[in-house]
């Protein structure tokens, strides 16, 4: 006999084959139910179109089931893809969960100004925070972990110590990747053209370049600085490639310098990638446009989406281990430039970038934070093989 209400726990238990009470644990306590279950009920839930009340969880369980993520708005001529990516990952790993997240925003130029923080949790609309985009000494990590609020960050603290939980990028593994992808190439002067110091993103980044060029025995005085844009990269490339002795390979912070550091080998009637490499750092879509088609790395936001809402909802189960934990977090995405992978984990950086896939293991000190390795993307900006030197 067809039910007179609509779908319930009941029909939804029925359907996937489990009892009432595992319905519920997925709907209010998902990290109780074991993940092929909890993907049977989910489906089970999808095939019946049940709708949970919220209004009516919400008080029985005090929790909102929402996670706040602030969105800055930003000059027009400044979309972050990586962000648009990362947020996509977020909410879809979210509702795997049976959570959603709610969007507000806060002005730049007021990132130490935490009202509209502080009025979501007085009006217990979220049971805690996503953030992004964190600067040295930024003041939301530390706002939020000295009241006790539930957050987890894409990006480091840059502090010593590091300020609650976080997944970051490797971006130091990822340009040392670069310099011997370039460096097995035959590249010898390899020039860098990074943001202004203080930047931790940009300090990683830059790290990583100078420690490669180290251990291979090159200079690293080729090197300039700026503000994020495609004027700067060009200005900056255009000062490098005016040397008396210029470089050969410009690797650049992110796709958005690079593509005004292609530009400044273009306007010397230069060929990217055959006269001069040039490389970038985001896999932006920007990379691969026909024109451009530029070798960059590329950050791996699916994982990182999943890291950050599996460490969120630990941390609202009260189930993280304490951060003072002698432990590991791993992390296995592919450093790779085929379609083949292998698995390695016995070193950060695998000897040929160029010929093989690796996936490297990255650890951290403690179990409230994961470093992810990022991959090397090669297109047609650093294709040829120069001749290596005797």
């Amino acid at each position: 006999m067809a039910e007179q209400q609509g779908p319930t726990l009941e029909s939804v238990s029925r359907v996937a084959g489990v009892s009432r009470q595992t319905v519920s644990n997925v709907l209010n306590a998902p990290e109780r139910v074991r993940p092929e279950t909890r993907e049977r009920v989910l489906a089970a839930i999808r095939a019946v179109g049940y709708q949970p009340n919220r209004n009516a969880r919400s008080l029985r369980t005090r929790a909102s089931r929402l996670l706040g993520y602030c969105v800055t708005p930003g000059p027009a001529d400044r979309f972050n893809p990586v962000l648009d990516r990362f947020l996509h990952a977020v909410t879809d790993a979210a509702e795997a969960r049976g959570y959603h997240v709610l969007l507000f925003t806060a002005p730049e130029s007021t990132k130490g100004d935490m009202s509209a923080y502080e009025a979501l949790l007085a009006q217990q609309s979220v049971d805690g925070f996503i953030l992004s985009d964190t600067v040295v000494g930024d003041p939301r990590q530390r706002w939020l972990e000295s009241r006790g609020v539930p957050f987890v960050a894409f990006g480091r603290s840059w502090t010593t110590p590091e300020i609650g939980s976080w997944v970051d990028v490797d971006g130091a593994a990822g340009m040392s990747d670069v310099v011997d992808h370039l460096y097995e190439r035959g590249h010898r002067r390899i020039a860098f053209i990074g943001w202004p110091s203080g930047s931790g993103v940009g300090d990683d980044r830059r790290r990583g370049w100078t420690e490669a060029c180290q251990r291979h025995g090159l200079s690293v005085s080729l090197q300039a600085e700026g503000e994020q844009s495609v004027d700067t990269g060009r200005r900056l490339a255009t000062s490098l490639l005016d040397l008396a002795e210029p470089p050969t390979a410009l690797v650049c912070v992110s796709d958005l310098m690079a593509v005004g550091a292609l530009q400044a080998v273009r306007d010397r009637c230069l060929r990217p990638g055959h006269d001069v490499a040039v490389t970038g750092f985001d896999d932006s879509p920007l990379a691969a446009l026909p024109g451009i088609d530029l070798t960059s790395v590329r950050q791996p936001l699916e994982q990182i989406g999943q890291d950050v809402v599996r460490l969120l909802l630990d941390r609202l189960a009260s189930s993280s281990p304490s951060p003072s934990s002698a432990s590991t977090a791993a992390s296995s995405p592919s450093a790779s430039t085929s379609n083949s992978t292998t698995t390695s984990t016995s070193a950060l950086r695998p000897a040929s970038t160029a010929a093989t896939a690796a996936t490297a293991t990255v650890t951290s000190a403690s179990p409230r934070h994961v470093l992810l390795r990022p991959s090397l993307i090669p297109r047609s900006s650093t294709v040829p093989t120069l001749e290596v030197p005797q």
